[in-house]
C-alpha cells in the first residue's frame, strides 16, 4: 500500500477535538432549567408571536411566525401597547399590515391568548381588575415548547369537491394578474400626472 496523506510537518497540533461535546450538552440543558425556574409560571418559549407570511414570490404562500404584533393588531384587540409586552405579547412598531386576512387572524389570535392568559396580581391583597382568583392562579402551570404554534392543516376541514373548469378560468393567468396588478399599483402616479397635463391643455 503506497500512502498518499497529504500533511503539513505539525499537523497534530491544528486537530480540531470534539471531547467537550457531552459536557456542553448538559451545560446546555442545565441552562434551559434555571431559566425555566426562573422565569415560571411564565412559558418558556417567551413572548407570543404573530402568524405572518414570507417575502418574496417564492416563499409567499408559507406562514410563520414573525418579530411583533403591530399596533394597528394590538389596537383591533383592545390591548394597549405598553400593557402588551407586560403580559408577554412581542411589539413590533415597524411591521405594517398589508392584508385584511392577516390582521383579521392575528386579531384572533391575541383575543384567543388574552382570554387563556392568568394575569397574577402584582399586590395578592390589592388585585386589580381582570387579574386571577387564587384557585385560578394554582390552576397555572408553565407552558413547554413553543407559544401557540401554527398548525400546518385546519383540523376537521372536508376536502372541497373539485367542480368544472369554466373556459374564463382556463384563460386567466395568476402570474399575469399578479404583475397587472403591481403595475397599476406603481404607475399610480405617472398616470395621475399625465392625466392633469392633459385637463391643462
Amino acid at each position: 500500500m503506497i500512502p498518499n496523506a497529504h500533511f503539513h510537518k505539525h499537523w497534530q497540533r491544528w486537530v480540531k477535538t470534539w471531547f467537550n461535546q457531552p459536557a456542553r450538552k448538559e451545560r446546555r440543558q442545565k441552562k434551559r432549567l434555571q431559566k425555566a425556574t426562573r422565569v415560571a409560571p411564565r412559558p418558556v418559549a417567551g413572548a407570543l408571536k404573530p402568524m405572518v407570511k414570507c417575502p418574496t414570490f417564492r416563499y409567499n404562500m408559507k406562514a410563520r411566525l414573525g418579530r411583533g404584533f403591530t399596533l394597528e393588531e394590538l389596537k383591533q384587540a383592545g390591548i394597549n401597547k405598553k400593557q402588551a409586552r407586560t403580559i408577554g405579547i412581542s411589539v413590533d412598531y415597524r411591521r405594517r399590515n398589508k392584508s385584511v386576512e392577516a390582521l383579521q387572524q392575528n386579531v384572533q389570535r391575541l383575543k384567543e391568548y388574552r382570554s387563556k392568559l392568568i394575569l397574577f396580581p402584582k399586590k395578592l391583597k390589592n388585585p386589580r381588575k381582570g387579574d386571577a382568583s387564587e384557585a385560578e392562579m394554582k390552576l397555572a402551570k408553565q407552558q413547554r415548547g413553543t407559544l401557540m404554534p401554527l398548525s400546518s392543516k385546519v383540523k376537521g376541514e372536508k376536502a372541497k369537491k373539485i367542480a368544472s373548469i369554466s373556459a374564463d378560468e382556463k384563460k386567466y393567468s395568476a402570474f399575469r394578474a399578479l404583475r397587472v396588478a403591481r403595475a397599476n399599483a406603481r404607475l399610480v402616479g405617472v398616470r395621475a400626472k399625465k392625466a392633469k397635463e392633459a385637463e391643462n391643455r
